[in-house]
C-alpha cells in the first residue's frame, strides 16, 4: 500500500529527511527556543507502505563513561535520555481546512507515553523543496500556546 495525498496526488514525503531546525515560538511573545539546542541532529524516514521513524538529538552529545548503557552511572543515563528523542509507527496523510497534514501513529517511543497517540503535523514544502512540519500545544502549568516548527531537508 502506498501512502498518498487526498486526490490520489503523490506522496512527497516519501523517502529520509535530515533536521535542520526546531524551534519553539510562543502567544506570549518570549524568546524563541530550540528543545535539543540550535545543533539539534535528527532524521525522519517515510516509507512507502506507511510506516515512519523519527529521531532526534541534541548536537554533539557525549558519549557514556561505559560502552555498556546497563553499566554507565545513572546521571549519565538520563543525560542521555533527556538529550535524545525516537517515535516510529504508522502514517497517514489528510487535509484538515485545506492544510495538507501527517498524522504519525506512534506504535513505539522511547518516551513510553507517546504509545498509542497520534501526533498531527502541518505540512509545508518551499521552492527548495524543504519540509516544515508543525503543530501547536498549550505549555504545561499555563494558556501559552507554543508553536513547534520542524525544518527537513531531503538527505
Amino acid at each position: 500500500m502506498t501512502a498518498t495525498l487526498p486526490g490520489d496526488s503523490p506522496n512527497p514525503l516519501l523517502g529520509s529527511w535530515r533536521l535542520q531546525r526546531w524551534d519553539i515560538s510562543y502567544s506570549d511573545g518570549r524568546a524563541p527556543t530550540y528543545p535539543y539546542g540550535a545543533d539539534a541532529t535528527g532524521l525522519i524516514v517515510y516509507s512507502g507502505d506507511g510506516w515512519m521513524n523519527a529521531c532526534i538529538a541534541r548536537g554533539q552529545r557525549p558519549r557514556l563513561s561505559s560502552d555498556s548503557v546497563r553499566h554507565a552511572p545513572e546521571a549519565q543515563r538520563l543525560a542521555a535520555f533527556e538529550s535524545y528523542f525516537s517515535y516510529a509507527g504508522r502514517y497517514t496523510l489528510r487535509e484538515h481546512h485545506g492544510q495538507p497534514q501527517v498524522v504519525h501513529a506512534v506504535t513505539m517511543s522511547l518516551n513510553p507515553n507517546f504509545v498509542g497517540t497520534q501526533q498531527v503535523r502541518n505540512m509545508q514544502f518551499d521552492a527548495e523543496g524543504q519540509l516544515t512540519l508543525s503543530a501547536d500545544d498549550t505549555a504545561p502549568g499555563c494558556d501559552v500556546v507554543r508553536h513547534h516548527r520542524l525544518l527537513w531537508r531531503r538527505s
